[in-house]
C-alpha cells in the first residue's frame, strides 16, 4: 500500500510539473488516503505484536 502511495505522490509531483493540475490534484488526493490507511493499518499490526508478545511471556511463566 505504501508502494502505491509513493507512486501517486510521483505521478502527481510529475502531472503539477507538467502543467495537468486536475490529474495532479487527484492523485495526491489518492497518495494521501493510501498513506493514511497504510499508517492505521501499521499501528494496528503493532499494537497486535505488542499484545502477542505478552501473551507469550505469560504462557512461558
Amino acid at each position: 500500500m505504501l508502494k502505491y502511495a509513493i507512486i501517486f505522490a510521483i505521478i502527481s509531483l510529475i502531472a503539477g510539473a507538467l502543467g495537468f493540475t486536475g490529474v495532479a490534484a487527484g492523485s495526491a488526493g489518492i497518495a494521501k488516503i493510501l498513506f493514511g490507511l497504510f499508517l492505521l493499518i501499521a499501528i494496528v499490526f503493532i499494537v497486535l505484536a505488542a499484545l502477542g508478545v505478552g501473551a507469550v511471556r505469560k504462557a512461558i511463566d
